[in-house]
């Protein structure tokens, strides 16, 4: 019998579907791994506006990791939304503990730009939890703030990937839709850059294509793919589903995670 991969996605719940643990577990299957969650909090929301957050326990964010553990062969993990401190701090305990290959989504900014979380919660990533991670998958906007930087122009983002890279010493994935223009996703893994670009795709609601991104590249590394070839893949199924995306109500169209499930032809 062929046992099939299986990942871990540790964030939150949104309580529209179209990111976080929703969007992990979607993108898992469509990836052809199996998916186990670990819940940091739940919302309130919907693509256009978060209403309510309650953040969980940081015990029970663990007993949830190592109940999963103990029973399952996880291969790789990826972070959300990890809402505090206390949390994030945990989580990387649990990540040294059971040496998890860890793709850590650092959900920081808001696509408004204002912060999400705490100083206090973006040290303890930097301190705590970045060097532990087999790859980091920043925005713009959370590279900035990590750096101290005011803004990141295309020019300039080879070097803020490498800054990063010097920080934490793990791969860096930084993440070009901000960008003006086509968007452009830069791999820095410590010895070269490697350059994606896309053409923009307009008229369809972005929310949750980071969670996707985190996730795909956590499925691939779950089933053996090294990081170059994951981050391609992941980056070719987001954009395969925002090409494919489905319309929901007359003013929401999102992307298809299901349409990725295609490219494992």
């Amino acid at each position: 019998m062929t046992h099939r991969p299986i990942a871990m996605t540790i964030a939150g719940s949104d309580s529209s579907g179209g990111a976080g643990i929703q969007a992990d577990l979607r993108m898992f299957s469509a990836r052809g791994v199996y998916g186990t969650t670990v819940l940091t909090a739940l919302t309130a929301q919907n693509p256009s506006t978060v209403t309510a957050v309650v953040g969980l326990e940081p015990a029970f964010v663990r007993a949830q990791i190592e109940t999963v553990m103990a029973e399952f062969p996880v291969s790789a993990a990826k972070t959300g939304m990890l809402w505090s401190a206390e949390i994030i701090e945990t989580v990387a305990e649990c990540v040294s503990q059971h040496q998890l290959t860890t793709v850590v989504d650092p959900v920081m900014i808001a696509t408004s730009g204002a912060k999400l979380i705490s100083d206090d919660a973006i040290s303890k990533y930097q301190t705590d939890l970045f060097p532990k991670a087999a790859l980091i998958t920043p925005n713009l906007d959370e590279a900035c703030a990590l750096l101290n930087w005011d803004t990141i122009a295309k020019s300039k983002q080879e070097d803020a990937a490498m800054a990063l890279f010097d920080a934490y010493g793990v791969p860096i994935l930084l993440k070009g839709g901000h960008l003006d223009g086509a968007p452009i996703d830069l791999l820095y893994d410590g010895h070269q850059s490697h350059f994606w670009t896309h053409a923009r795709i307009h008229d369809v609601n972005t929310h949750g294509t980071g969670c996707m991104l985190a996730a795909s590249i956590a499925a691939e590394l779950a089933k053996g793919t090294n990081i170059y070839h994951a981050c391609a893949h992941a980056l070719a199924a987001v954009h395969h589903s925002l090409k494919s995306a489905v319309s929901l109500t007359d003013t929401h169209t999102l992307a298809d995670i299901e349409a990725t499930s295609n490219l494992l032809q």
